[in-house]
């Protein structure tokens, strides 16, 4: 079943701000409950749209567009779409993972005074200025980079750990629940946030980095011809994992953290074994020639991003051949296509259904994606691999092609 557009949003008229504030979506992020959007539009502005509950109001959004009305408002209870003016081009966009207290339970990040919910941004200038979702308001700003915040990932633990990626070619690891005293004149101010390691590696721009769901890895990915894993625990570096023929530009973890995949402008999507560095399966971009010009050459199928769908059996990609693809772990090709322009970015939605995708031209799009109900045999395998490395997986006393769909070496 190819992707169906269900809805587009586009920037307003663009504001009075430097001529180098592009209209680029460089970045696009749902909370993890799936109530919130963040749109980085351009012109130094994201949005924050309270998301609607289902497939049914994202089309009805979009026949009021159709329609010539407006639809920059979406409510979803009391909330309201919020417009956040971070002054600078805004590059990355993160959400925390933490959620509400539920049953009189104390979460860890309001317990030391932060809000359930909050917004990261990475500018242009270097700073990450982090956000409180409900209100609008700027809660705070992290210094420390020398140059473009180009990626943020919170842990997906619900911890208050933010690691940036820059292209001061150092990565960066902030505890938001940790205040630090800085110099202010003739006094000193308290500030949230303080900086824990600065992860230096790279050489070159660093695009992306990447947090496994179960906090014990980082990937990040630079303008290089490979991709470097990091321990989450010591933040020394694990490996590097080299197999790209140019440079790396985006990376995810599979929902349980047994697999890796890379992104890269040699048009090749990889996917490793992050506990063994083994190359699993090599997806290459072939260019259908139904869609490009007949001058268009293979560099045109340079990748710009890929995700893991939420159950973890899909794989999304964008890439410059003007093409949005849906790969299934055990095909090596494309399952599903969609024609997009200018396409920089993609995200599952956190509960599957539909795909966002940002542009050049500052759009969003909606786009269907497959619903699939998981095997057992599959959800065995991700409660398993959760908690199980590959390591461990291979010391059991179970048959060898029973290790083999474990450690998706089978799929």
């Amino acid at each position: 079943e190819e992707p169906v557009l269900l809805a587009e949003l586009k920037p307003g008229r663009p504001q009075r701000y430097d001529w180098k504030s592009s209209c680029e979506t460089w970045s696009v992020a749902f909370s993890p409950d799936g109530a919130w959007f963040a749109w980085s539009q351009g012109h130094c502005v994201v949005k924050l749209i309270p998301w609607p509950l289902g497939e049914a109001e994202i089309c009805k959004t979009s026949e009021r567009k159709s329609r010539g009305g407006k639809a920059e408002t979406w409510s979803r209870g009391a909330a309201k779409e919020k417009t956040l003016e971070c002054g600078q081009i805004v590059w990355g966009l993160a959400f925390s993972a933490w959620s509400a207290a539920e049953d009189g339970d104390t979460d860890p990040a309001c317990a030391v005074g932060l809000p359930c919910l909050v917004l990261a941004t990475g500018l242009n200038d270097g700073q990450i200025k982090v956000w409180e979702v409900q209100t609008g308001h700027l809660l705070f700003s992290l210094l420390g980079h020398q140059d473009v915040v180009r990626d943020l990932s919170f842990a997906p633990n619900g911890s208050p750990i933010l690691v940036s990626a820059s292209r001061d070619k150092t990565l960066r690891v902030w505890d938001l629940s940790r205040d630090v005293l800085f110099p202010s004149g003739d006094a000193f101010l308290l500030s949230p946030g303080r900086q824990v390691q600065v992860l230096s590696g790279h050489v070159q721009w660093v695009y992306c980095c990447s947090i496994s769901p179960d906090c014990s890895m980082l990937c990040s990915a630079a303008g290089e011809k490979l991709a470097l894993l990091w321990s989450m625990r010591s933040y020394t570096l694990i490996r590097r994992l080299e197999g790209h023929q140019s440079s790396v530009v985006s990376c995810d973890f599979s929902p349980d953290s047994a697999l890796l995949v890379t992104a890269s402008y040699d048009a090749c999507v990889i996917m490793w074994d992050p506990y063994t560095g083994e190359q699993l399966r090599t997806l290459r971009h072939v260019p259908l020639h139904s869609t490009l010009d007949s001058s268009s050459e293979i560099h045109t199928s340079s990748l710009r991003s890929v995700c893991f769908s939420p159950e973890g059996l899909y794989l999304a990609t964008v890439a410059d051949d003007r093409l949005l693809r849906i790969w299934a772990l055990e095909f090596r090709s494309p399952v599903a296509f969609a024609p997009m322009t200018n396409g920089l970015c993609c995200m599952y939605f956190p509960h599957g259904g539909f795909i966002a995708t940002g542009t050049r031209d500052g759009h969003v799009q909606f786009w269907t994606a497959p619903r699939v109900l998981s095997s057992l045999k599959h959800l065995c395998r991700k409660a398993l691999r959760t908690f199980l490395t590959t390591y461990q997986v291979l010391a059991l006393p179970i048959p060898r092609k029973l290790k083999e769909f474990l450690t998706y070496r089978t799929f």
